[in-house]
């Protein structure tokens, strides 16, 4: 059995592809349940986001990857062979340094993006609801949490605005502090302004007001952020008391100009307002953004501000990965230490028999004892089984070279006539290697 991963993300596949088989949006807790059931794998985890699906697996190389990717294919309802060509396989080591990348946001469209660790815990949280995770799985997910919050503690990857509107955002706070309790006004119902939002709703912004020339789609918008839509016809009265205005129209022509802007600041008595253009054309008069107290900011502006942050974050990159290396190196000597786990297994196995065997054959000599004197001698002949087992241990289970490994087993076993277990209880397993 190895560790194997299947996936496709925006590197392999487009985003018409990558919508067919989001399993965010069919329910990604059943279709863990229908793969485990499956038995194609030994465990499983499905990783579904907008730019990624990725199955890391317990399985056999040869059989697990045809098995997935029908799997995916029959989901949702696809031809095998239009799925196939966007495909990876991932085995072992370089399955597990893409995990630890992805949650350290190494692997994301946008580099450093904070979601995708929160996705990956999510994703691992449903596979263990559905009891699809055993030991590899769960060591291996714990480990690529570990390497992404060490990847944002010991890193600035995370730092800066990495999108127009975020950056947008990162602006107004700058003039007004903390966001919380301000009234903002939306212009316009398209994505950047559903974007921009989106991330001023998870600033608890007081107020949000959208405003687009179709009410249907302003509705749409402010129900999605828990605003309020108004009709086209009355921006003016929610222009005097707004704080920060974010216009994406489109339109050909400013739809802010310099006199309206210059009614609104008459009403606000020098309270400073805060205006986005993402039109392009440009939805306002440039002009206005000379007037006191107005600040404007238009797409251009905000594009280098993203640029220089993504500049910084790439900077940042090497200590990610270096970090990243490092954790790969600790799960790697976890799992090679497994494979002498039935080894160490059948060693204190027989040392236990041994023990047990003697103070049976002592039977007569013991029988005079106390209760309590008997169970004493049965503690310190554990104890001295345990000390004499302890530095052998640890030994074979620090060994990282896999072909020392198989020679330390074989000695011990040719030395102790062991009858390894092949089929030794996985907890069992899992407490000797943790």
């Amino acid at each position: 059995m190895s560790l194997i991963l299947v996936g496709l993300s925006h590197r392999t596949a487009p985003i018409e592809l990558r919508e067919q088989v989001d399993f965010s949006t069919r329910d990604v807790a059943r279709a863990v349940r229908e793969l485990a059931g499956r038995r194609a794998t030994d465990e499983c985890v499905i990783l579904s986001t907008c730019n990624r699906v990725e199955i890391y697996a317990v399985a056999e190389p040869g059989t697990a990857r045809p098995a997935i990717g029908r799997f995916v294919a029959e989901y949702h309802g696809l031809a095998t062979d239009r799925l196939d060509p966007h495909l990876y396989l991932q085995l072992d080591a370089a399955a597990t340094r893409h995990l630890f990348r992805v949650a350290g946001g190494l692997d994301s469209l946008v580099v450093g993006e904070p979601q995708i660790l929160g996705q990956v815990k999510q994703a691992y949280q449903v596979a263990v609801d559905a009891h699809a995770t055993g030991p590899l799985l769960n060591r291996l997910f714990h480990c690529a949490l570990s390497a992404g919050k060490r990847v944002r503690a010991e890193t600035g990857i995370g730092e800066g605005a990495v999108s127009v509107s975020y950056a947008a955002l990162s602006l107004a706070r700058k003039i007004f502090g903390e966001l919380s309790g301000l009234t903002a006004l939306i212009v316009g119902a398209g994505e950047m302004a559903k974007l921009t939002a989106t991330h001023l709703r998870s600033q608890h912004v007081g107020e949000i007001a959208v405003a687009s020339r179709r009410l249907a789609s302003a509705t749409a918008l402010a129900n999605r952020v828990d605003g309020s839509a108004i009709p086209w016809s009355e921006i003016g009265r929610v222009l005097e008391r707004a704080d920060v205005i974010v216009t994406a129209t489109g339109a050909s022509d400013p739809v802010l100009r310099l006199d309206r802007v210059q009614a609104v600041m008459r009403t606000r008595r020098n309270r400073p307002l805060f205006i986005i253009d993402l039109g392009v054309p440009r939805d306002v008069e440039p002009s206005a953004g000379e007037l006191e107290q107005v600040f404007l900011y238009n797409i251009d502006d905000l594009q280098g501000i993203v640029s220089e942050s993504m500049t910084r974050r790439g900077h940042q990159v090497e200590r990610a990965d270096a970090i990243v290396v490092d954790e790969v190196d600790k799960f790697i000597a976890w799992v090679r230490s497994r494979n002498a786990v039935p080894t160490v297994v059948a060693l204190r196995q027989r040392f236990e028999e041994i023990r047990r065997a003697e103070l049976q054959r002592l039977e007569a000599k013991l029988g005079a004892l106390s209760p309590e004197a008997r169970a004493r001698v049965d503690d310190v002949t554990r104890l001295i089984v345990e000390k004499l087992l302890l530095t052998p241990t640890e030994q074979l289970k620090s060994v990282s070279d896999e072909a020392m490994i198989v020679a330390y087993a074989d000695a011990l076993n040719r030395l102790f006539s062991l009858a390894a277990d092949k089929k030794a209880e996985t907890d069992t397993e899992s407490e000797v290697a943790s």
